[in-house]
C-alpha cells in the first residue's frame, strides 16, 4: 500500500483513550460541562485518572478513528500524527497498523509522553472528555509527508489539532500540497468549544481552503453564531463545496450548492457510548465519496458506521463495516 493510491490521509491527534462510566455529579464537581472536550495538563490528567472507575484503554484520537473506520470499510488510508516512543505510543502504532492504516510519522524519543484522553461516559451514553495532548503538540510541518498527501484523494483535517501552534503550520502545508495535487481538503469542526476558540480562523478556512466540512448541529450553529440549524445551513451553503451535518437520532443533512439530501439515521439497538460517532460518520461518508457514490449514499454509509460505533464502548469498529454497509445497500 505504501506506494499505491490512497482514498484518504488523516491528520490529527494520536491519542490513547481511557473510557470509564461516571455519574454526572462527578463531572459537575470537576467543573467539566457534560459532553465537552477539556484540554488538561499532565498533573490534571493524573488527578482525574485517580477519580475514574474501572476503565478500558484503547487507541483513539478523532482522525485516527476515522481512518480505522475507512480501513474497516475496505478503503485505503494513511494517518499522520505524533506519539512518543513509549508504551502507549507503541500501542497506538500497533493498533492503527493492525487495522490496515499506514502510519509512518517519526516517534518522539524525548519530550512529552504519548497523549491520552480520559473519557467519562454518563448513563445517557454521552461522553465528556479530558485530554492531555502530550506528544501531539510536537507535530510540525516537517511531519507532513508530501508524497503521502499527494497520493490521497482527500486530506482529512481534525479541528482539535488546531490548538497546538506548530500543528497549524503543518495543516497549512498539507492544504497547499493537497490543492497543488488537485485533491480535496476535508475538515471536521470536532467540538463546539473548539469552534468557540477558533471561530474566525475556521471561517477563513471554510471560505478558501476547505472543500468538505463535517459538523454536528451544535458545532455548525456555534460557528455561525446563530440560534437554529436552518440559519446555519443557509450560511454554510456558500462557504465550501460540501457540508455533511449530523443531527444525532435525526440523521444527517448533506449539502452541495442547491443539492440537499436529508438522510435518516441508521437503526441502532442499545446506545452504549457515543464516543466516535462523528468520527465514524466521516469515515463512511469519505469512503463513499472516494468510491464514486452519490451524496445520499455517502450519508447513508456514514450513518451505518456511526450506528455501529455507538453500540459498544470505544471509538474503533468491532464489526466489519464493509459487511454492514453491503447488507444495507
Amino acid at each position: 500500500m505504501a506506494d499505491g493510491l490512497l482514498d484518504v490521509v488523516g491528520i490529527g491527534n494520536a491519542i490513547v483513550d481511557v473510557l470509564s462510566q461516571a455519574e454526572p455529579s462527578l463531572l459537575h464537581e470537576q467543573d467539566m460541562p457534560l459532553g465537552s472536550m477539556n484540554l488538561i495538563d499532565d498533573a490534571r490528567a493524573d488527578a482525574l485518572y485517580d477519580l475514574m472507575g474501572p476503565g478500558v484503554e484503547m487507541s483513539g484520537g478523532s482522525a485516527g478513528n476515522t481512518m480505522a473506520g475507512i480501513a474497516s470499510l475496505g478503503g485505503a488510508g494513511a494517518f499522520i500524527g505524533k506519539v512518543h516512543d513509549d508504551a502507549l505510543g507503541q500501542v497506538f502504532t500497533h493498533d492503527l497498523r493492525a487495522a490496515g492504516v499506514e502510519f509512518t510519522t517519526a516517534h518522539l524519543s524525548d519530550g512529552p509522553a504519548t497523549a491520552r484522553c480520559l473519557v467519562f461516559v454518563t448513563p445517557d451514553a454521552q461522553r465528556t472528555m479530558a485530554t492531555y495532548l502530550g506528544a501531539c503538540v510536537e507535530l510540525g510541518p516537517e511531519d507532513i509527508d508530501v508524497s503521502t498527501i499527494a497520493r490521497a484523494q482527500v486530506t482529512y483535517l481534525e479541528g482539535y489539532l488546531w490548538d497546538p501552534p506548530r500543528a497549524k503550520e503543518a495543516f497549512r502545508k498539507a492544504i497547499k500540497v493537497t490543492h497543488d495535487a488537485g485533491r480535496k481538503v476535508a475538515l471536521t469542526l470536532s467540538d463546539p468549544f473548539c469552534v468557540d476558540r477558533y471561530r474566525g480562523e475556521f471561517l477563513e478556512l471554510l471560505q478558501g481552503d476547505v472543500d468538505i466540512v463535517f459538523a454536528n448541529e451544535s458545532e455548525i450553529t456555534s460557528l455561525y453564531q446563530v440560534g437554529n440549524f436552518d440559519d446555519a445551513l443557509q450560511k454554510v451553503r456558500g462557504h465550501c463545496e460540501i457540508a455533511a451535518l449530523t443531527r444525532g437520532e435525526r440523521g444527517s443533512l448533506v449539502i452541495r450548492g442547491d443539492e440537499v439530501h436529508g438522510v435518516d439515521a441508521a437503526e441502532v439497538g442499545e446506545i452504549v457510548d457515543t464516543t466516535g460517532a462523528g468520527d465514524l460518520y466521516a469515515a463512511g461518508f469519505l469512503y463513499g465519496l472516494t468510491h464514486g457514490h452519490g451524496l445520499r449514499r455517502c450519508g447513508e454509509i456514514g450513518g451505518i458506521a456511526a450506528a455501529e460505533i455507538i453500540g459498544h464502548f470505544g471509538a474503533r469498529p468491532e464489526h466489519n463495516l464493509a459487511d454492514l454497509a453491503s447488507r444495507a445497500a
